[in-house]
């Protein structure tokens, strides 16, 4: 994927659900992978002719493992333009060795949004993004229905009350392999996640779910994605429709 088809699906996301309005200043969740770079690039080189002004901000929110070094990505942020803020804690060590959780997944999740909601606000910033893409958002119904039963998935854009902060998710129409593509087109500077729990998680086992059945019958995750956009579920903002 070239950088161009990244700005126009990410735009035709933007525009669909009204994600960014003049004067936005916006935290972009950088956790060191693919998803959360390809967003940096496309946010970073969308404000530059977007007809709404909005600011970017970079926060990494480090749990405290050894080993992992940002510094490339420090470097990127420099080389687009973008502030970068490192958030150092204590997560890795509460989670897994002073409580010793057996789903730490879930704990660690809440720790790291809590840490990064606060930089964000410290940072000025009304708006936060993750990167969330078309195959998260299948994955995430995929789960819901297997281990909650109910049919649920998340919206592209949340209002967090009690941070006062708007969630936007731009990279919802964009395919994980075209990310990966992207990643590989453009040398991102991925930096490895070292957590023990690395591919060991329900997503993980949602997401190979989702390959089975989609190897079985060719374009099952485009239509269950289509069906989720369409389905007007709950949570879900109005969707404009635009020709892209």
């Amino acid at each position: 994927m070239k950088l161009q088809q990244l700005l126009s699906l990410t735009r035709k996301a933007i525009e669909e659900y009204s994600m960014i309005d003049d004067g936005d200043k916006i935290a972009i969740g950088i956790s060191g992978g693919k998803d959360s770079l390809a967003l940096l690039y496309a946010l970073s080189n969308l404000r530059r002719f977007y007809p709404k002004h909005f600011d970017i901000e970079a926060v990494t929110v480090s749990t405290g493992i050894d080993g992992m070094d940002f510094t490339q990505i420090a470097n990127l942020c420099k080389e687009l333009g973008v502030n970068y803020t490192i958030v150092n804690t204590q997560i890795y060590e509460i989670v897994f060795n002073a409580r010793k959780e057996s789903n730490p997944c879930s704990l660690c999740a809440k720790m790291r949004k809590g840490a990064f909601n606060n930089q964000a606000i410290e940072l000025g910033c009304n708006k936060i993004a993750y990167a969330h893409h078309k195959d998260d958002l299948v994955e995430s119904l995929m789960m819901s229905l297997i281990y909650e039963g109910r049919i649920h998935t998340f919206s592209p854009v949340t209002h967090l009350e009690k941070s006062n902060l708007t969630l936007i998710r731009p990279l919802l129409y964009i395919n994980e392999a075209d990310i990966i593509g992207f990643k590989n087109k453009y040398n991102l500077p991925v930096v490895k996640n070292l957590c023990p729990a690395d591919g060991f998680t329900k997503r993980e086992y949602a997401s190979n779910l989702i390959k089975e059945i989609n190897h079985e019958s060719p374009g099952a995750k485009n239509r269950i994605f289509s069906a989720i956009i369409n389905g007007n579920l709950e949570g879900f903002p109005e969707r404009k429709r635009t020709e892209r």
